[in-house]
């Protein structure tokens, strides 16, 4: 596929056939995560793969809406390193970017759980609390995000960019 057909059905999957994901596939998702940029090439994230149906049911618990993570394959989990850079929030979401639009490449549907919550501490710390506490994971990372992946069940189709967007501005920012 080519990017732009890769971007186009990049849909949030929830649901996925019972299918096992290759070793080779995993591995395309884990260098996709490993080559994505970092703010001055700094290792600022990392990633944990999860394969275990035992964990992901477990993982599907986490207080965020990731209950959809009980029917997945496998998940991988994007944690960030504030004390290696200051940019590990970006760096990380744009490693689960890479992910996502690798497995679509794949053949595999993905749907992305927020576990970071930039605008409520509180919550941000039930849902991280959880994953660390289930995954053995540090206190010095952050979790941005769960991925989980499959093989799509169903696939609503490409997307289509609007005609004409309120998005998009040129030179300035218009009304």
């Amino acid at each position: 596929m080519n990017v732009k057909t890769i971007i186009q059905n990049r849909r949030e999957i929830t649901s996925y056939e019972d299918k096992a994901i290759p070793d080779d596939v995993i591995g395309e998702l884990v260098d996709a995560a490993t080559l994505a940029p970092s703010g001055n090439n700094l290792p600022s994230r990392e990633f944990i793969v999860i394969r275990n149906k035992e964990t992901l049911n477990q993982l599907a618990d986490t207080p965020a809406t990731v209950s959809w993570l009980k029917g997945v394959s496998a998940a991988i989990v994007i944690t960030g390193r504030p004390d290696v850079s200051k940019y590990w929030l970006q760096d990380s979401s744009i490693a689960a970017g890479f992910i996502w639009l690798t497995a679509v490449d794949q053949g595999l549907g993905a749907a992305f759980g927020a576990i970071y919550h930039a605008q409520d501490p509180e919550e941000s710390e039930k849902r991280e609390h959880y994953v660390r506490e289930s995954l053995s994971i540090p206190n010095d990372r952050r979790i941005t995000a769960i991925l989980g992946l499959g093989y799509p069940a169903e696939h609503p189709g490409a997307k289509t960019p609007p005609e004409n967007s309120d998005l998009v501005h040129y030179e300035t920012f218009n009304d």
